[in-house]
């Protein structure tokens, strides 16, 4: 598969190293940029994500055993060792989960960060008074790797203060676990400290971003049950059974609940006012997991072996065909088209063809003697600005993003070459808004598995006006030159 919007627009983070970036903290571009560095090929590029989901995966099996030993043994009881099988399990057939170990998002590092916070932090719960210096500051540098992951991490760091304040009480005003406390957050506010630089020097604009993001527009109970749905959906009723392992929990392990809670409750109300998406709790339902093992290990000990077997093959079945129609482009489910204007929608689409159509824009660019790439919509950019780079990636319509910080504007009296895709297909930008001419240089049709997928459409345009008003068209337009 080739590769999506995000994966690609992480990629460019590491193509442009930077202290950090308009959408997102910097890690993301950070940890793949020795890779990018040295031109590796998308596989060895996948190996990344792919190893950060196998910690995942081992850190929640081993953090299980760690948390259910402390259980006080019940006669029947599962034991310790059968919950963190059991979290394992959930975890691997939870959908999304596998998309997000393919391809590398910041959700991708804040899961393996937030088992290894989890596992902190159960750790200083159980040392108290007696946690050494090391066990603090290395609380502190996870916090701060996960602050450098994503600006969510924010939910999990209250989740950690919590289950201090709540086991530790008294024993954090002593002078020695203040201090060392301090020190966990100093070092904490240090590893983040790249991050407010560079937003002081870009006028706090990934703040700004973010605010209005997440206050999203009027919240509608509608949202919040489409959210929850989605959610269901995406990881699936055995994760769930976390509600009933955490309630089945000894009371000193309830407050490690609160990674998962935490989160969830904050992003489950950003979701009325429409402003949350399924991969954004990904941390959350990871922390759930070791709770979701012992739910499903009580099912199990008490008999209840089809119920576990219905959801567990039902949900099997949704991760081969979840992957399956990402690697066939949603064939035989959703038909493909090579018409001008795709006459549906195709989410599976989207994975394919990019490398093609990045490959004949550079061709046609050094041909007609164009410096830089234009497309009228951001979620277009991502994709060309990776397999035509290094041609500056211009985006056409009037907001600001990353790509305005990566190429700027496209100057008055500019000439590009505008690339158009079927499935976002756009009127052509010509004056008086946009360009005073546009020639059409090529068509790319794409097919996939031998089905017709999809088509590119490859514009000389030259002296641009300056004033963009892109408009989605329902017309169809020119396939040929």
């Amino acid at each position: 598969m080739g590769l999506s919007v995000d994966e690609a627009h992480y990629l460019l983070y590491a193509a442009h190293p930077a202290l950090s970036y308009f959408d997102h903290p910097p890690l993301v571009g950070w940890v793949q940029w020795p890779l990018v560095a040295l031109q590796a090929p998308v596989w060895l590029l996948r190996l990344l994500p792919g190893m950060l989901w196998l910690g995942t995966v081992v850190g929640v099996y081993r953090l299980s055993l760690q948390l259910f030993a402390a259980q006080t043994p019940k006669a029947g009881a599962p034991s310790a060792q059968s919950a963190a099988q059991w979290a394992v399990v959930a975890l691997l057939v939870a959908p999304l989960l596998h998309v997000l170990g393919i391809g590398l998002l910041p959700d991708t590092l804040l899961m393996a960060l937030t088992v290894a916070l989890m596992a902190q932090t159960w750790r200083l719960l159980q040392r108290g008074a007696r946690a050494s210096w090391a066990d603090w500051l290395l609380l502190g540098a996870l916090m701060g790797l996960a602050g450098l992951a994503k600006y969510t991490a924010v939910f999990t760091a209250v989740a950690v203060a919590l289950c201090l304040v709540y086991a530790l009480r008294s024993q954090l005003l002593r002078a020695p676990t203040v201090a060392r406390a301090g020190a966990a957050v100093l070092l904490a506010a240090v590893l983040v400290l790249p991050v407010f630089v560079w937003n002081a020097q870009h006028e706090w604009v990934s703040f700004v971003y973010q605010v209005a993001h997440g206050k999203g527009s009027v919240w509608q109970w509608q949202n919040l049950l489409r959210f929850l749905l989605t959610q269901l959906l995406a990881y699936g009723p055995v994760l769930c059974l976390g509600w009933w392992g955490w309630r089945a929990s000894a009371p000193a392990l309830r407050w490690v609940g609160s990674f998962f809670a935490v989160p969830m409750l904050v992003l489950a109300y950003m979701s009325g006012g429409g402003s949350s998406l399924p991969h954004w709790t990904a941390p959350s339902w990871v922390a759930l997991a070791p709770f979701a093992g012992w739910g499903a290990a009580q099912l199990w000990a008490r008999g209840r072996r089809r119920l576990l077997g219905v959801l567990l093959a039902l949900q099997a079945l949704a991760c081969v065909v979840l992957l399956g129609l990402m690697l066939s482009a949603g064939w035989p489910v959703v038909a493909g088209s090579t018409a001008a204007v795709a006459p549906s929608p195709n989410p599976f689409a989207d994975l394919h063809g990019w490398d093609a159509a990045g490959a004949r824009a550079k061709q046609l660019a050094a041909e007609r003697g164009l410096q830089s790439v234009a497309v009228q919509n951001w979620t277009l950019a991502s994709r060309l600005g990776w397999y035509a780079r290094p041609l500056p990636i211009h985006v056409l319509e009037d907001r600001f993003d990353q790509f305005d910080l990566w190429a700027g504007d496209l100057p008055q009296g500019g000439d590009a070459l505008l690339v158009d895709w079927s499935y976002m297909a756009y009127e052509l930008p010509l004056a008086p808004h946009g360009f005073a001419s546009c020639t059409l240089l090529d068509t790319l049709a794409l097919h996939h598995f031998g089905q017709p997928l999809a088509s590119f459409r490859f514009y000389d345009c030259r002296n641009w006006a300056g004033t963009p008003a892109p408009r989605l068209t329902l017309l169809p337009v020119p396939t040929s030159p």
